[in-house]
């Protein structure tokens, strides 16, 4: 039924700010921008960034960027000395940088794929891990 993840669409106080974050230290490439949004993309995946009051969430809940093993260290390195903070450590397999967007959303850079993840969880798995 589904194919796949259409766009992603957050909210952003401050629309230059954000633009140039998500252009200029995470390398996404604009298409569009207007006075209260703007269209960009990384490979296939469609990001727009819209002028509302962000009300980022208080859980788990982030979206996570991939990256080559080769480009961690220098994307980590980008991102920390752009300002954003950590939010979290990582403590699961392959490299990861939690960090916030000026807009305190949730992100992660992570070098890895689900079926590593997968290979990880069965030496070391969740409580009441099922696999299907």
């Amino acid at each position: 039924m589904l194919n796949g993840i259409n766009h992603i669409t957050i909210a952003v106080n401050d629309l230059e700010e954000s633009f140039n974050f998500y252009v200029k230290i995470l390398g996404m490439v604009p298409h569009a921008k207007w006075f209260r949004g703007a269209y960009l993309s990384l490979n296939e995946l469609w990001f727009c960034l819209s002028l509302d009051e962000a009300s980022p969430s208080k859980d788990y809940s982030h979206l996570a960027f991939d990256v080559s093993p080769s480009n961690f260290s220098v994307a980590k390195d980008k991102i920390l000395n752009s300002g954003a903070k950590q939010w979290k450590q990582n403590k699961s397999e392959g490299n990861s940088i939690y960090f916030l967007d000026p807009n305190s959303h949730k992100l992660e850079l992570h070098v890895g794929s689900l079926t590593k993840r997968l290979e990880s969880l069965k030496i070391t798995p969740y409580d009441g891990l099922q696999f299907f």
